[in-house]
């Protein structure tokens, strides 16, 4: 098997994950921008395709909606292949280094918080979980 054709279709996977779990995928810096600047709370989960991506960080993505509080806008961005939306998305993140998976919470457009791969990697999808309903409890409204 060609490992390009291979690596495409683990993106393909990884970005279908995260689109059916109710996430919008921002694939430029002009739609970073539109969204990120918006009023209201935006959860940024910074999509990758390691392993804590794919088997924390997103069904951890998929888990934390269901919860009475969650952010106005639940949008993603794909380190390694929309590199410039990613970059654009980072921006916004001031005082936290480049980290994904990653999960990025702001309001009217400014950081509130962020839980970083080291925050991720190491624990279970339900540890993630619980971390972002506590941060949705804390900064978002009821639904």
């Amino acid at each position: 098997m060609d490992f390009n054709l291979f690596m495409q279709d683990v993106v393909d996977a990884a970005r279908k994950d995260i689109t059916e779990a109710g996430y919008k995928e921002l694939k430029t810096p002009e739609e970073v921008d539109a969204v990120l600047s918006e009023k209201g709370t935006t959860l940024v989960m910074i999509n990758s395709t390691c392993g804590c991506a794919g088997g924390v960080a997103r069904p951890a993505a998929a888990h934390s909606v269901h919860f009475d509080k969650r952010p106005d806008n639940l949008v993603t961005v794909f380190a390694g292949q929309d590199r410039e939306a990613t970059e654009k998305a980072r921006e916004y993140f001031e005082g936290y280094p480049p980290s994904s998976p990653s999960f990025a919470l702001l309001k009217d457009g400014k950081i509130v918080t962020m839980i970083e791969r080291h925050d991720i990697e190491g624990h279970s999808p339900m540890e993630v979980t619980t971390k972002l309903q506590t941060i949705f409890d804390e900064h978002c409204t009821e639904l």
